[in-house]
């Protein structure tokens, strides 16, 4: 997420209450998780595991828990709770704003698209020429929908992230600033669910086609020409390259990169990341051939135990 007006280190210092470490006159151009930053950009870090990773990302402010070393160049503001206070920066910076009419403000729709009743427009949505709305679909804050898209009935784009921070018995969400970017002749079918990027984008490439009843979580990244079959899962943070077939009802972890052209057969279960140009079936998956012969291997046991 982009701020629209740059925010100076001991601005966001005393907006939090906190403290904070180098030029007080330190810019902040934008507010962003760790694995969208860049030059500019605020992060949090609320565990020792990843204190390295965000001293050394592209961010050139850090959200930390605790008095570090401070990177030439960088900022720190120094807080007890470095999530709940990112919360706060997102919600003052991209505050929740429900619209009262079934078209939110600052919606740019294109003269030639049409858009059936009984459809939900966000703020600040930007819909293209020749693009079909069909009833019941929510298009949420910040999407953007392409030329010649197709969303179909009772889909929902830009519907909240799914990430929470869990805090004794209890679960807080962080706010979602960001958004959804459906490019040019894409299709969704009926009653899928993509979920908005939490403060970056969550984005489904040119010419991608997916069917119904299929989810993509927060900041999944879709090539083109993609195709997703049925009851398809994706978890947040997940890439896909060019060209990717997913058959139905294939699931998929987070943080895993689907290299360009990869099949992946019917019920399969995506742990890791696939290299480009194969076919993989299973639950861990694997290359189909291998799988295969696994199988085969185990429909011969019964035969095999008979005759010990």
């Amino acid at each position: 997420m982009k701020l629209k007006e740059a925010q100076r280190l001991d601005q966001l210092a005393e907006f939090l209450g906190c403290k904070f470490v180098g030029d007080p006159a330190h810019v902040i151009t934008g507010i962003n998780e760790i694995h969208v930053v860049e030059e500019g950009d605020l992060v949090f870090v609320d565990h020792p595991k990843y204190y390295q990773k965000a001293l050394e990302s592209a961010a050139t402010t850090i959200l930390i828990d605790q008095n570090v070393d401070c990177p030439e160049g960088k900022g720190l503001l120094i807080s007890d709770k470095p999530f709940d206070d990112f919360n706060r920066l997102t919600k003052h910076f991209t505050p929740w704003n429900p619209p009262n009419e079934n078209t939110g403000s600052n919606a740019v729709i294109a003269e030639t698209a049409i858009i059936y009743p009984n459809v939900f427009i966000g703020n600040d949505v930007i819909i293209g020429e020749h693009a079909v709305i069909y009833p019941g679909a929510y298009i949420g804050d910040r999407s953007v929908i392409g030329d010649n898209v197709i969303v179909g009935p009772n889909s929902v784009i830009g519907h909240y992230a799914f990430y929470y921070k869990k805090k004794g018995l209890n679960y807080d969400r962080m706010h979602s600033c960001g958004g959804v970017h459906l490019e040019n002749d894409v299709e969704i079918g009926a009653m899928c669910t993509i979920d908005s990027g939490v403060t970056g984008i969550t984005r489904i490439g040119e010419g991608t086609k997916i069917d119904n009843q299929v989810h993509i979580g927060h900041d999944t990244v879709v090539g083109k020409n993609c195709l997703m079959a049925a009851n398809v899962g994706l978890a947040g943070c997940v890439t896909l390259e060019d060209s990717v077939t997913l058959w139905g009802q294939v699931g998929c972890a987070s943080d895993v990169v689907i290299g360009e052209g990869v099949i992946v057969l019917a019920q399969s279960g995506i742990s890791k990341s696939l290299p480009a140009g194969k076919t993989y079936f299973g639950s861990p998956c694997g290359e189909v051939k291998i799988k295969f012969r696994e199988l085969a291997a185990i429909r011969k046991l019964p035969e095999i135990l008979e005759s010990i």
